[in-house]
This record gives structure tokens, sequence and C-alpha cells, in this order.
């Protein structure tokens, strides 16, 4: 049997089809907030149908026209451009609702709103959430849910079936497979669309097992497993304050593991996940972060110690694993408290997960290429090598970590000037970039309040803000990587 041939450089027909289903797909799931609504006899359920019919015909037509070029192996330069697509087209179809409907926002608010709910930022522009139709609610962490997983898990599906190699789009996506542990794209996908579902639903069962309402549960628990942060009140999780932040606390820091280590797991290995050097570093900064913060509010405040507990652990879990729910406002806590979460934030969850921040191997690779200069620095002469866990690290291991982070922190300073053009004060822009690139959803700063969401901002900084959400969640040299005369060249 002959190998696919690889389809023509500049052909992207492939792109368009793929991205036409994902957005059909999207219009398809409108139906599910319309029947919710159309349920709670909220006339708002004619604009989700109005929405799902212009999403799925748009999206139906445009993979129709790109039909007659799907087959053969997705070279390198379709594969950036399809993730790249997914991720800009699908928030335009997300937005649909918000402009038709409930609760009829600008573009640009809509826009920004499905950009942070696909990219799992978190971040909000609305207000009043404890009003809005709850299709609308429920569509908001419908998002949040396939943008943490399902979208990618859906275009890896379609890929194979359309006898187009997956790995490349997987690895665009910021997937780490760590060796490809399973052979083919749809094994990988398969194995990890039911990690998230099981993972979704055990979240909704406990959730609800503590007192949250059914809708309230579904809703958050879709925000939870994606950490994505969109809540179904204004209070976000303080309305739920109790319990209920420990239930989050444990699917949240599970739900920012790497979810191929669950897949070995269903297949009867648990070794992986407790040997993997990335799992045991994780959790062992929640345990610094949260415990210092921990120690310091014990030290500092008259407040009962559970209270004080519960609060610094679910907050610094919710910034750590990029998850952006709120209890309580950390800058309230004092300076050290409020850095410590910075920092958690600018690592993040795992590699291979639905959380936000640069990822932990990232930052373990960092140090130990720093550790590898230092060493020939004082043995120039020795022949030294580096590892990470049991397996050698190469160069080309290192150097696009290196570029990663020179481009993240170069893009998170330059959107925080940028938003500062916009009238912006500094101390809000700085945190309002932080969250953004790491998708954290968190957002502190004097501009943000009192409503704790960006519905004040000018609407340049918003679409600084989305694009750099969406810088962001595709590993930012990604999508660089399309604006370079190179990439156009054959």
């Amino acid at each position: 049997m002959q190998d696919a041939k690889p389809a023509p450089m500049n052909d992207f027909r492939v792109v368009g089809y793929v991205t036409g289903l994902i957005v059909a797909c999207i219009g398809a799931a409108m139906l599910i907030p319309l029947l919710v609504d159309l349920q709670a006899g909220n006339p708002n359920w004619t604009n989700f149908l109005e929405s799902a019919i212009v999403a799925s015909l748009l999206g139906g037509l445009v993979a129709l026209a790109c039909s007659n070029r799907v087959a053969g192996t997705l070279t390198i330069r379709q594969s950036f451009l399809l993730t790249t697509g997914i991720w800009t087209a699908a928030p335009l179809a997300g937005a649909l609702p918000f402009m038709l409907g409930a609760p009829h926002v600008s573009f640009t608010d809509a826009y920004f709103e499905a950009m942070s709910g696909i990219t799992t930022t978190g971040a909000t522009v609305f207000v009043g959430l404890d009003g809005l139709p709850p299709g609308v609610l429920l569509w908001r962490g419908i998002l949040q849910w396939l943008g943490g997983l399902g979208i990618v898990v859906v275009a890896m599906i379609f890929l194979p079936v359309l006898k187009v190699g997956g790995m490349q789009f997987f690895r665009t996506e910021g997937f780490d497979t760590l060796g490809k542990i399973l052979p083919r794209a749809l094994d990988i996908a398969r194995g990890l669309f039911w990690v998230y579902v099981l993972l979704t639903l055990a979240c909704i069962a406990a959730y609800a097992a503590f007192g949250m309402s059914l809708f309230d549960a579904v809703a958050h628990a879709f925000a939870t497993v994606s950490t994505g942060g969109f809540s179904t009140s204004d209070a976000s999780f303080g309305r739920f304050a109790g319990p209920l932040e420990y239930v989050a606390v444990f699917f949240m820091v599970a739900s920012s593991l790497p979810f191929i280590r669950y897949v070995q797991l269903m297949n009867g290995s648990a070794l992986p996940l407790w040997r993997d050097p990335q799992t045991r570093a994780y959790l062992r900064y929640l345990a610094y972060g949260a415990g210092a913060v921990i120690a310091y509010r014990l030290a500092v405040t008259d407040g009962a110690i559970g209270p004080v507990v519960r609060s610094s652990l679910f907050n610094v879990i919710s910034v750590a694993s990029g998850s952006g729910f709120r209890s309580a406002y950390v800058p309230d806590w004092g300076a050290f408290p409020l850095m410590i979460v910075f920092l958690l934030g600018f690592i993040g969850g795992c590699t291979g997960s639905s959380s936000g921040g640069s990822g932990v191997f990232r930052f373990q690779v960092l140090f130990l290429a720093i550790g590898l200069q230092i060493r020939k620095i004082h043995s120039p002469h020795r022949t030294l090598k580096l590892a990470y866990g049991n397996r050698a690290m190469e160069a080309d291991m290192i150097n696009p970590v290196i570029a990663f982070f020179t481009f993240y922190f170069g893009t998170m300073f330059l959107t925080a000037i940028l938003i500062t053009l916009t009238g912006v004060d500094a101390e809000t822009a700085i945190f309002a970039a932080w969250t953004s690139v790491g998708n954290i959803g968190a957002a502190f700063g004097p501009g943000i309040l009192p409503s704790f969401t960006m519905t004040e901002f000018p609407d340049m900084a918003k679409w600084f803000m989305l694009s750099a959400m969406l810088l962001g969640r595709l590993g930012i040299l990604s999508v660089l990587v399309i604006a370079t005369p190179g990439f156009w060249r054959d």
C-alpha cells in the first residue's frame, strides 16, 4: 500500500474544509442552550436558533466549497494555518448568540467573550450575569468546554477520517504526547475525549452532591474541567463559598495534569502518572505557593483558620491552574500573596492539559538549561549532557523552549504597553496582559474594579487582549510563524 501523496504546497482547501466543519459543529452545539431557554420559557431561544442556522450554514457552505480536496498528507504549512484558522473562526461563530440575543452586545464585546471562552481564558466583559437567560450562561460554559479539549479532539477525529495526517496538527496546538505513547492520531483523540468526558461527569456529580443546582453544576463543571473560569454569577465562585471550594480545587488540579497520563491510567498503568517529572514538579509548586500564602495570611490576619485556608487554597489554585474563578480579591490580602499568585500564573499547569500559563515542562527545561550553562562555566572541559527524567535532552528540544520564553515575555510586555496607550492604567494593563497571554482569567488592578470585568476597557484594549489570548493559547510561535515571509515560500 502506497503512502498518500502530499497536497500541493499552496492548496489550502483542506484548511477551509476542516474549519468549516468545526464552525458547523459549533452551530449544532447551539441547540443545547436553545433547548435550555425553550424549557425555561425564555424567548431568547429564538436567537440561538437564528445563530445556529447562520453558523451551520456558513460552516457547511465553506466545507462544501472546499470538499474537492480533502485527501493526502497534511503539510506543516497547512497544519499551522488550520490551527490558527480554527481558533479564529470558532469564536466568530460562538459570538453570534451574544450579538443577536441577550446580552445584545457589540461585535467587539461578543468576540472578546467568545475568544476568552474558546481559549479558556475566562476574562469577561459581561456584567449582570445573574439576570441573563440560562441558555446564555450555559453557552459560555460550553464554549470553554469545547475550547479546553473538545475542538482539538473533533479536529483530530476529522483529520484521520479524511486520510490527512494528524500528528502535525497535534504538535502545533501545543500538546506533548511524550514520545508518541499512542501510535495514531485517532487513538490519541479517542483516549483524550473519554478522559475529558469522564472528568466532566465526575465534576458535575461532585458539585451537585455538595449543594449546587444541576444547572450550576453543569455550567461550572464545563468551566472547571476546561480550566476556563466562566461562572453563572457576577460573584463568581464567591456565591458558593464553603466546601464547594475544596471540590473545585480537586478538579482544577486534576484538569491541569497531563491528560495523556490519564489515558495510560485508563489502560491499566498508573506508574507513568506518578513518575512523570512534570506532574510531581507541578504539585510541589502548588503546595509551596498555597502553603506560603496560607502561612502569610494566618500570620497577619485574625480570621478563623478554616475560611482563611479554604479561600487561600482555592484562589491560589484557581490562578495557578489557569481557571480564573475567584471567591476573594487577592490584592486585598497584601503584596506578598499577590506576588506569589503572579508567579504561579506565569508557570501555569502541565503541558498537555487544558490549563494556561507557560507550562511546567517548559520551566523545567529552562532551569535544566540554566544549570547546565552554570556547570559549563566552572567545568569548561567536561562533557555535560542534559536529561529530563530518564530521557536525554538534545539541543533541538532546548532551543524552542528558550525561543518560547523570549516571545512569551516579549508578547506580554508589548501587550501591556499597547493597552496603556488606550488609556488603561499601568498596573491594570500589566495584569491584563498577564492574564491574556497566559490564558489565566483572573484580573487585578484599579481598571477592573468594581465589576471585576474588562467591560470598561476601550475597544482597542479589548482587541489587544483577545489577540494575546489567541497567541497564548496556541503557543505564540505557531501563530507568529505565519507572519514570516519564509512561511509562504515553496
